[in-house]
């Protein structure tokens, strides 16, 4: 989504002082904000590395998902017959590029598709419900707001809460917990001004910790933007729970590390994807940032997945149990290569017949699956994680099969 923060172009900044000001203060502001990780990042560097041996790679692909999406301006949307093109061709062409190449449990390589609450379309839904039910993805929630004025609490759970019993009720998407008959949900925040964290652009509800806990959500999978963004917190590379009080503004930016043994009991959990500075041989800038996206300039490669290990993302004491979480715009038409095109499908091969050379053993999950196996290691479980792949949350409909790929969903353990 387009930043309001934008500045005027270059021309436009010379002839203006007050445009000067305004982007040097905003350099200072993205310098600040950087500068939160830089403790942290560096510690890690100094005590993290990889253990010796085999380890369970375990990847999830947060797509954030909009059929409406026009490259370049976040606020316009496409013609809704431009959107079912886009969708019914993802359906048809995706399984057909991530068929082959299975992990050790023998599944796709699937999406979570995190699909905006805001453009919510039951045909598009629907469509999307069919494809994630044949096995390949699982629907969660996403969610711009604030945008224009900024929102409430009241408002943004009346919205979620909507959306989701849209999609438990109608659509047959989601999950719950044991013991528990609601629909339990993982969440991205739209332009990742989670908790109102954007200086009040883009949300405007510093309890929204609270308001995603009071809807059921178990899992936020919106970190990392950028170190430059003010929503990312000085906690980096971590799965963790959020501070002690969710309704504070900073609930998420810090918290108690998830530990083999310690059963998480505050939801929803913080899943991070890596972020790390990469050399970019051969490019002008020499030193880049990783924060596992997948784009047009930046597709996924064997170098990048080096990185993505190397941030060591894993429960405190179950270093061999790697997770991964990556993301992208998939239904972004100037990111198909990165997505579904050449420069991916290099990748998932290298990836997978690479995998015992590298010593790996892959595991292609959802954000739900990710989680579950997240949670088994809380508790303590250990040996293979595909075997707590519905452990905790499962399927809202049994009877669809849930990131299968062959219709494959065995529940494994007990919380």
């Amino acid at each position: 989504m387009q930043n309001r923060g934008q500045v005027n172009s270059p021309g436009a900044a010379r002839r203006n002082p007050r445009s000067v000001a305004s982007k040097r203060r905003g350099l200072r502001a993205k310098l600040a904000y950087g500068s939160r990780v830089v403790p942290a990042y560096l510690w890690q560097r100094l005590t993290r590395s990889l253990p010796s041996g085999k380890v369970h790679l375990i990847l999830a692909v947060a797509d954030h998902f909009e059929p409406a999406i026009v490259p370049g301006d976040g606020h316009a949307r496409a013609p809704y017959d431009e959107q079912e093109r886009r969708l019914e061709r993802w359906c048809d062409e995706y399984p057909k590029v991530i068929d082959r190449w299975r992990d050790s449990d023998g599944r796709p390589l699937i999406h979570t598709y995190f699909y905006p609450a805001e453009q919510y379309d039951h045909g598009i839904i629907d469509r999307l419900a069919v494809h994630c039910h044949a096995g390949w993805g699982e629907i969660e929630l996403h969610l711009h707001h604030g945008i224009e004025l900024p929102d409430t609490a009241a408002n943004t759970l009346r919205t979620l809460a909507g959306f989701r019993d849209a999609l438990a009720f109608e659509h047959g998407c989601l999950s719950v917990a044991e013991g528990d008959e609601r629909p339990r949900f993982a969440f991205v925040h739209g332009n990742f001004a989670l908790a109102n964290s954007a200086g009040g652009f883009d949300c405007g509800v510093d309890e929204e910790m609270q308001v995603l806990a009071a809807a059921g959500c178990y899992a936020d999978l919106t970190l990392p933007p950028s170190p430059f963004h003010p929503s990312q917190p000085a906690k980096i590379n971590s799965l963790y729970e959020c501070g002690p009080r969710l309704n504070d503004p900073g609930a998420y930016r810090s918290g108690p590390d998830l530990t083999w043994g310690r059963t998480a009991r505050k939801f929803p959990l913080m899943i991070q994807g890596p972020l790390m500075l990469s050399s970019n041989p051969g490019r002008s800038r020499r030193v880049g940032i990783e924060n596992g996206s997948f784009s047009a300039n930046n597709p996924p490669t064997l170098r990048r997945l080096q990185l993505w290990k190397r941030a060591m993302i894993s429960v405190q004491g179950r270093p061999d149990w790697l997770f991964v979480k990556l993301h992208c715009h998939g239904m972004d038409p100037t990111q198909e290569d990165s997505v579904r095109g050449a420069s991916f499908r290099d990748f998932l091969q290298k990836l997978v017949e690479g995998a015992e050379q590298r010593s790996e053993i892959l595991h292609f999950v959802s954000a739900r699956e990710m989680v579950n196996m997240i949670l088994a290691a809380c508790d303590g479980k250990d040996g293979n994680p595909g075997h707590y792949r519905d452990y905790f949350f499962k399927c809202w409909k049994q009877s669809a099969p849930c990131a299968a790929g062959d219709g494959l969903s065995q529940a494994t353990g007990k919380r």
